[in-house]
């Protein structure tokens, strides 16, 4: 039985990667902070799909909390199959704007706790020679977005790294590249997305579909829908300084900043 670990799993792409996951049936390990909201999704997975769910409530930015996520994933009496990175957070300002605490948290949720957590799994997936490890980054990593851009844009390099160095131990590793998806994160963050259309929407549930078959082909990136495909694509080509003064025109201060 293949057991995946899902950080931020309450919710949004997690719980969507919880339900994808149980719907092969595969065991879950289900992190995040809110113990209740992740006790009723274990009882909703074990009821629809009758998915063996453990429950981990841990707040990654707390050393110790961190740390007993990594014990066990690197527990070999247990073995963890698959990792998905999932967790973290953006700000409603650019980088000049917010207190620099707030930039310390986001980073070292978005860069350090999956650098950890990964560390800790991949000397089981080696010797075992199978397993997995995915991502979540964003197509903000592919533009200049301001720090949580940068944060996913060494999220995607990593993978793409990891890819390499893991490929002979049979290890898969995948960068999930989400545009805007319908969940909770625009609104933890405080971001007014009012103006935006439809159509740039993705269903968490489509972006997860996307990404289990990008993996079972063992491909690098996972991008859904051909608006962020092509997207993905102009970005990789236009000049970073036209780019960049485009970027520029979408950025501007918040209300109440000191400019």
């Amino acid at each position: 039985m293949t057991t995946v670990l899902i950080t931020g799993a309450s919710a949004g792409l997690g719980a969507a990667f919880a339900r994808g996951f149980a719907a092969k049936g595969c065991d879950l390990i289900l992190v995040a902070r809110d113990k209740a909201r992740l006790e009723s999704l274990a009882a909703e997975l074990a009821r629809e799909f009758a998915a063996g769910c453990e429950v981990l409530p841990a707040d990654l930015l707390d050393v110790r909390q961190c740390a007993a996520v990594a014990e066990r994933l690197a527990d070999p009496a247990r073995p963890v199959d698959v990792l998905v990175n999932n967790a973290g957070f953006g700000l409603p300002a650019p980088f000049p704007y917010n207190p620099i605490e707030d930039e310390e948290r986001m980073l070292d949720l978005l860069v350090k706790v999956p650098l950890r957590l990964t560390h800790a799994l991949l000397p089981g997936l080696r010797a075992r020679r199978r397993g997995a490890v995915l991502n979540v980054a964003s197509v903000a990593a592919l533009l200049p977005t301001g720090t949580y851009g940068a944060a996913k844009a060494w999220v995607t390099a990593f993978s793409e790294s990891l890819r390499v160095d893991m490929e002979p131990y049979g290890v898969r590793v995948l960068a999930v590249v989400p545009g805007f998806t319908r969940t909770e994160f625009q609104e933890r963050a405080g971001m007014d997305v009012s103006a935006l259309r439809d159509a740039v929407w993705l269903e968490p549930e489509a972006v997860v579909a996307k990404a289990l078959r990008d993996l079972a082909r063992r491909r690098p990136v996972s991008i859904t829908g051909r608006r962020y495909q092509a997207y993905a694509l102009a970005a990789r080509h236009l000049p970073r300084g036209f780019v960049a003064r485009r970027m520029a025109r979408t950025r501007r201060p918040p209300l109440g900043s000191d400019t």
